[in-house]
């Protein structure tokens, strides 16, 4: 059998695993989304082991925050600059050894609070640098026709296995033993997952450094990369529209639901902790599901539309929980809010790595990443005097209905119907704002 043939009677979703390559990197993935789920819940009982509280579990979170944004950046220049596989064995092992030494401190009684705030700092910085070499592999390892299977399946993988997985076995761990071993079990897995990214391919950069290039000072060639990426993104539309729509969406529902869900459901629904958890869980399960859909078929015509359609009106299911008093009706809404912005985020992913030059991928996904978090603590901070201001109804109806009009506005300012029209991506060709983009190098195995 051909391995063309192969190809089309395998579903859509998982051609993906066809390349060997890929099955590689979505084996690490699974091991580092399970240890950063177990992390998750770990510390939060790690901190109250050592007698802390919401005070001090802040400030592991905001480390891990500042540690991010400070990275994020300078991790898509670097991204552009070194062979990818060779950043994520870094990454993951950086995290490997800065979680044992927490694991071991605490499995001895030495560990004390400043060095959560440390790990939570060092994991921050090092997803900076993956989540920007991540995203420039994929179509260095994949065709373009299956980067959309790729994007869903890690769309569904985040919520099933960090969301969900690794809390329950950190869960499992806490309840046998203590948080302690939890933290030796995430870095057990960040172990693994270094394990896989050393059988990957060292794919090359793709990139071609002039003279110029070669003669800068590695800093300065970084800030020059970086403010290259800035103006990319200042003088293509579609993207600047987008990335200027997703920050501004950020300040306008994070707050909301990080903040005040959490009081819709305890104080007007009436629930308890389990209730919270179950509107939650909704979201996660709408993500995987969509991320799901979307991986089996092919990218729309009118992917640009669909994409703004699933973030701005996929927004309005919120002003349903500002108002009710019933849980079912919580759940399905935040259930219909995860699918939405999974479909938009699907799609987001897949036309970032196929009409974004390969030389400057890891620098607008980096710039991605931080659009989605400058805003996020400004959010954080006005969802409490906003929510007590206007109350909850009306706070969650704005959440709900803004961004349905930003998204028109948006579409109508960057003339995103015509563009998505002239710039077609449901053949598998790539449009790269007039440069071709390199051939795929990988290979198809033959199915027996």
């Amino acid at each position: 059998m051909t391995s063309n043939s192969s190809h089309r009677r395998v579903p859509r979703a998982a051609r993906p695993f066809l390349h060997a390559q890929y099955r590689i990197l979505a084996v690490a993935l699974v091991m580092s989304l399970f240890g950063a789920g177990v992390w998750l819940v770990s510390m939060v009982f790690q901190v109250r082991e050592l007698g802390g509280g919401p005070f001090e579990l802040s400030y592991v979170a905001t480390a891990n925050a500042i540690g991010l944004i400070v990275a994020t950046l300078v991790g898509g220049a670097v991204a552009d600059r070194v062979r990818q596989k060779y950043i994520l064995v870094a990454v993951e092992s950086g995290k490997a050894l800065a979680i044992g030494t927490a694991a071991a401190l605490a499995l001895t009684g030495n560990l004390e609070l400043w060095h959560l705030i440390v790990t939570g700092a060092v994991l921050g910085f090092a997803d900076g640098f993956f989540y920007p070499a991540y995203s420039a592999m994929l179509p260095s390892i994949l065709p373009p026709d299956v980067l959309l299977a790729a994007n869903g399946l890690e769309g569904t993988l985040r919520p099933t296995i960090m969301q969900a997985a690794g809390p329950a076995g950190a869960g499992i761990v806490i309840a046998a033993a203590s948080p302690a071993w939890g933290f030796a079990v995430v870095g057990i897995a960040q172990l693994a997952a270094v394990a896989g990214l050393l059988w990957l391919r060292a794919t090359p950069v793709r990139r071609d450094f002039g003279d110029e290039d070669r003669a800068r000072h590695p800093v300065a060639g970084m800030l020059v990369d970086i403010g290259a990426g800035f103006r990319y993104m200042v003088r293509t539309p579609w993207l600047l529209a987008t990335l200027l729509f997703s920050s501004v969406l950020i300040l306008i529902i994070m707050g909301p639901i990080e903040v005040l869900l959490p009081f819709v459901v305890t104080d007007q629904i009436g629930g308890n902790a389990g209730d919270f958890a179950l509107v939650l869980a909704s979201f996660g399960i709408g993500s995987a599901v969509a991320s799901l859909a979307v991986a089996s078929f092919r990218l729309p015509r009118r992917y640009l539309t669909v994409m703004m359609i699933g973030w701005s009106v996929g927004c309005l299911p919120l002003a349903l929980v500002g108002i009710t008093d019933q849980l079912w009706v919580a759940v399905i809404a935040v259930f219909v809010v995860g699918v939405a912005f999974a479909v938009g985020g699907v799609i987001w992913g897949t036309l970032l790595q196929r009409r974004v030059p390969p030389d400057m991928l890891g620098r607008v996904s980096s710039l991605d990443f931080f659009v989605s978090l400058v805003f996020m603590p400004v959010s954080m901070a006005l969802a409490g005097p906003v929510g007590h201001w206007l109350g909850y109804g009306w706070t969650f109806a704005l959440a709900g209905a803004i961004p349905v009009v930003l998204g028109v506005v948006t579409i109508a300012a960057a003339r995103m119907p015509g563009d998505e029209i002239a710039h077609p991506l449901d053949d598998g060709t790539d449009m790269l704002e007039g440069r071709e983009r390199p051939p795929h190098t990988g290979s198809i195995p033959t199915v027996p």
